[in-house]
């Protein structure tokens, strides 16, 4: 499954288990729809939900966070990849492309496709990189496209969608029935794709939720996603930088993306020496920095990822051993990798992301990523978590979920910032209840 800027995992991915929380909130313009639980035991795919005020659906990560809930009348089980770095939510639904999960419209009595006169497809896609058309039915017709090559295509629709029981009726998604995939093996094990952007055509803003909040854990744990508010006590105060707001439409920026201000970059105590103005978008919008679940490591501009290799290696020198190797390039944009012998990573600086109003510090598993063995050699390989984004061919920041894992994310939409803590996100699933 292609997600916003999808990478595609190596093979020893390991699988994460992480659970959903769905909060009741007053503050919620949707909040009768967030009903309370009782305790029970859901279908397979669930977990049980012991607390009458939350409900919780499983939510999996290796190269991309997925969700597992129902959607239609009577309701078909579906999983999504959740992706902060798209709009539109999409869904499988043409049987003869070999998935293990597709949507069956026919089967719903509550499916609606969205014919081309409807506000929805005259007015709120305006914000979808691809323009609509008008199929030969006279429906609305959505092509959306990622950075890794993937593409899928099918008609607007609206139907039911249901979390833990709780149904909210009329949520625009696209029903797809074509399209090219990267990585057919991937994509054919979710159903389609949660758009969680700050768009209009969201899910996130379908459902009316004021904010939402999710901590990804580094290890084979269980981790959270808390859609809605409610305070925890037990979570330090949250570093908050604000989104980055642009009016005027511009080529190539993304104005509905969770888009944050980078000022500069330290590796250890020391700046990288590049110009400030760098970080800032250009007068074509190319530039911005995204806060991307759809992601799984961060990307960076080249001139500021070469910026940033020279002094990692300059810092370096003599503690790691570089892979010099000019054929391999991890997933096609991380060309700085090195051997380490028996497994055993040196402790190396952090590299810290410096935001308006915050910053984000990345370092041990979440700095060097083991991809593998040098075959023949002893030697396991480690590659460095930031890459290159013009070799994806994207002119943009990517800051992707592996360096999120145990910070806690907060989206707040209401009062437009990003919010963000340190925290081991297996002690906040069990103080949630959700941990063993």
């Amino acid at each position: 499954m292609a997600s916003h800027f999808l990478l595609l995992p190596p093979l020893t991915m390991t699988l994460f288990t992480v659970f959903i929380l769905v909060q009741t909130t007053n503050s919620s313009p949707q909040a009768p729809l967030i009903l309370p639980l009782k305790s029970q035991t859901l279908p397979h795919g669930f977990v049980s939900v012991p607390s009458p005020s939350s409900r919780k659906l499983s939510f999996h990560h290796n190269v991309t966070l997925t969700v597992s809930l129902t959607v239609g009348t009577p309701p078909q089980s579906v999983t999504m990849v959740l992706d902060t770095g798209s709009e539109l939510s999409w869904l499988h639904c043409n049987k003869s492309q070999n998935m293990n999960s597709i949507f069956n419209p026919q089967l719903s009595s509550s499916y609606t496709p969205t014919p081309c006169t409807s506000p929805v497809c005259t007015a709120q896609t305006r914000d979808f990189p691809i323009p609509v058309s008008c199929d030969p039915r006279n429906l609305c017709h959505a092509i959306v496209s990622y950075a890794d090559a993937t593409s899928i295509e099918g008609n607007l629709a609206t139907d039911t969608f249901s979390i833990s029981g709780s149904g909210q009726p009329g949520i625009i998604f696209g029903c797809m029935d074509s399209g090219f995939s990267s990585n057919t093996k991937e994509d054919s094990k979710t159903t389609g794709l949660m758009g969680m952007n700050r768009g209009s055509l969201s899910f996130v803003t379908q459902m009316g939720f004021p904010k939402f909040s999710y901590c990804i854990s580094g290890h084979d744990a269980s981790g959270v996603l808390l859609f809605g508010d409610t305070k925890l006590t037990w979570l330090g105060p949250l570093k908050y930088t604000p989104l980055v707001k642009m009016n005027t439409p511009l080529p190539y920026f993304d104005r509905v993306a969770y888009t944050v201000r980078l000022m500069g970059i330290r590796v250890g105590s020391k700046p990288l020496q590049v110009p400030k103005s760098i970080f800032a978008p250009d007068h074509t919008g190319a530039g911005q920095t995204m806060v991307d679940s759809g992601t799984q490591f961060t990307f960076l501009l080249g001139s500021v990822y070469t910026a940033l290799k020279n002094e990692f290696l300059e810092q370096t020198k003599g503690v790691l051993t570089l892979l010099e190797d000019p054929n391999f390039v991890f997933e096609g944009a991380m060309d700085l990798c090195f051997r380490v012998r028996g497994n055993v990573v040196p402790a190396v600086p952090a590299v810290t992301m410096v935001f308006e109003g915050a910053e984000m510090g990345v370092s041990g598993e979440r700095l060097l990523y083991r991809v593998g063995d040098d075959v023949g050699k002893g030697n396991d390989v480690y590659c460095f978590t930031f890459g290159n984004s013009d070799l994806l061919g994207i002119e943009a920041y990517v800051i992707g979920h592996h360096h999120q894992q145990n910070v806690w994310m907060e989206f707040d939409l209401v009062n437009s910032r990003v919010g963000f803590a340190d925290t081991r996100c297996e002690l906040a699933s069990r103080r949630l209840g959700m941990g063993p």
